[in-house]
């Protein structure tokens, strides 16, 4: 068995990252789907942004 790129590591472990993640959000009860799987998440900066209250 030949040696894998730290590229192809890398990619192996994204994969199975977004895999035990969503079936951790299965175990909590919350309903998850393939496509779930493929979306982009926003970044720090668009959460924090959409959580942020205007002041008055």
């Amino acid at each position: 068995m030949g040696t894998l790129s730290f590229e192809a590591k890398k990619a192996y472990a994204a994969r199975t990252r977004k895999s035990n993640y969503l079936a951790s959000l299965r175990l909590e009860g919350f309903k998850t789907s393939l496509a779930d799987s493929n979306s982009k998440l926003p970044s720090r900066d668009e959460i924090l942004n959409a959580l942020a209250k205007p002041r008055r």
